[in-house]
C-alpha cells in the first residue's frame, strides 16, 4: 500500500517537472511521519524513502533508534527553545526557524554543542494568523541577522500555504516565495544558500514543485489521513 502510494506520488512529482522543464532529481520527496508508528516509516524506507519529516521532536527521538540509521529526519514542526537541544545533531534539516530568539536559542545550543545546524526560515507569505513564520517584509532583515551566527546556516525558506481545495488557489504563494529566494540569492549575502525551497503538501505538491520548490512535504498522500491519540 505504502510502496505503491510512494510510486504515485513520484510519478505525479515527475510529471510536474517536466511540465515545468525542470530536472525530477532537483526536488526531493519528504515523507511526513508524524504520529505514524516506526513500522509505517519502515515500510516507506523500504520502499526506497530516505528523508522524514517529523512535527514534533520527541516523535524524531523515539524513532530514530529503532530505524535504520541512514534516515534523514527533518524537523518540519513549530520548534519550542525549550527542546532546541534535543533536536541539534538528530535533524538534517530544521525547516520552521519562524523568530530570530529561536535562531539565537539554536546558535547557543549549537555552540554548546561544537557543531553547526542547517535551517530553513519559516515564511508565513499567505500572512495567516494561525501560522508561525516570517512576514515576507520582515524576511530579509531576519535572513542579514540570522546569517551572523557563526553556528547556523541558512539554507533556504519554507512555508505552509493555506489548505484549500483548489491548489490552484496557492500558486501564487508559491511564485512569491520562488522570487523572494532569487532576490536574497542575488544579494550574496555571507552564509546564506537559497538552494532549498520546502514548499507544498498533500493536496498542492504539484504546483509547488511547478513553482520552484525543492522539497515537498507529503504524509497523508503516503500513509493515510493521520490518526491523533483521543484526548
Amino acid at each position: 500500500m505504502i510502496r505503491e502510494q510512494i510510486g504515485e506520488i513520484k510519478a505525479r512529482m515527475e510529471e510536474a517537472c517536466k511540465r515545468a522543464g525542470r530536472n525530477p532529481e532537483d526536488v526531493r520527496l519528504i515523507a511526513v511521519s508524524k504520529t505514524k508508528p516506526a513500522q509505517m516509516v519502515l515500510e516507506a524506507y523500504e520502499a526506497g524513502m530516505r528523508d522524514f519529516g517529523e512535527n514534533k521532536v520527541q516523535e524524531i527521538l523515539e524513532k530514530k533508534p529503532v530505524l535504520p540509521q541512514d534516515i534523514r529526519w527533518h524537523m518540519i514542526g513549530h520548534l519550542q527553545r525549550n527542546k532546541v537541544h534535543q533536536v541539534l545533531g538528530q535533524a538534517v534539516l530544521i525547516h520552521s526557524v519562524d523568530s530570530l530568539r529561536l535562531a539565537n536559542q539554536i546558535e547557543a545550543e549549537a555552540a554548546k554543542k561544537g557543531i553547526e545546524a542547517d535551517i530553513l526560515l519559516e515564511i508565513n507569505v499567505a500572512r495567516e494568523e494561525s501560522k508561525f513564520g516570517f512576514f515576507l517584509e520582515d524576511a530579509e532583515s531576519a535572513i542579514r541577522t540570522i546569517s551572523q551566527l557563526p553556528h547556523i546556516h541558512i539554507r533556504g525558506l519554507m512555508t505552509i500555504a493555506p489548505f484549500v481545495d483548489n491548489p490552484e488557489e496557492n500558486r501564487g504563494i508559491f511564485q512569491k516565495l520562488y522570487q523572494f529566494s532569487v532576490d536574497i540569492a542575488s544579494k550574496n549575502i555571507d552564509n546564506v544558500t537559497m538552494d532549498e525551497l520546502s514548499m507544498g503538501m498533500s493536496n498542492d505538491f504539484e504546483v509547488a514543485i511547478e513553482e520552484g520548490a525543492t522539497m515537498v512535504r507529503v504524509g497523508t498522500s503516503i500513509f493515510g489521513a493521520r490518526s491523533y491519540p483521543a484526548p
